[in-house]
């Protein structure tokens, strides 16, 4: 399950993309290493850790 945090910084993050038109394809979490995963639009990966910081991945 994941933490509050990542699922608010999940949700911003959610928002921002898709006020931008690009779709959320996929949404995914690592249980070996907790992080939160979503594929926005064809190339917009983002990785939310469990403290709910995000880096974007490509």
């Amino acid at each position: 399950m994941p933490t509050p945090e990542q699922k608010t910084q999940c949700y911003i993050l959610c928002c921002w993309f898709t006020k931008l038109y690009l779709p959320i394809n996929i949404v995914h979490m690592d249980e070996r290493t907790e992080n939160l995963f979503f594929l926005a639009g064809e190339e917009n990966i983002i990785k939310i850790y469990p403290n709910g910081k995000w880096r974007y991945i490509g």
